[in-house]
């Protein structure tokens, strides 16, 4: 774990501290965010929600497009986000790969890899829309 990536991401999204969220890797090219199962995020059967897979997506994407702002940006914000679930998760540690497939002047787009092990359990596909001042 990368503790002062860790927390930075936790100071830029709140969410990523409640669900535990943990930063390995954090780069222009590649972010990496790590999740482990726990009780209060499953739905019935003990499986990890759907939800909460998304959110830990979503924090890497957000994460990845706001490490490719373009210059004078100040943000990024999710616009458009798809998740195929690929296997149920009840157990263990679940890691977020993220990298950018497009990076534009208006948006960037980003995939993200979720496995648990080396179980691919997801992936997510998303767009985010570059945030200038106003």
């Amino acid at each position: 774990m990368d503790e002062k990536a860790t927390e930075y991401i936790r100071s830029q999204m709140p969410l990523c501290g409640t669900l535990g969220m943990r930063a390995i890797e954090l780069s222009p090219a590649k972010v990496v965010l790590e999740m482990d199962w726990a009780a209060e995020l499953c739905t019935a059967n003990g499986l990890l929600h759907g939800g909460a897979l998304m959110a830990l997506a979503d924090a890497s994407g957000g994460a990845c497009a706001a490490a490719n702002l373009p210059e004078g940006a100040v943000g990024t914000s999710t616009i458009e986000s798809k998740t195929n679930f690929l296997g149920a998760v009840k157990g263990g540690t679940v890691a977020a790969t993220t990298t950018p497939l497009h990076v534009g002047g208006s948006t960037i787009v980003v995939e993200t890899e979720l496995r648990c092990g080396e179980k691919l359990v997801g992936k997510t596909t998303q767009t985010q829309t570059v945030l200038r001042p106003r």
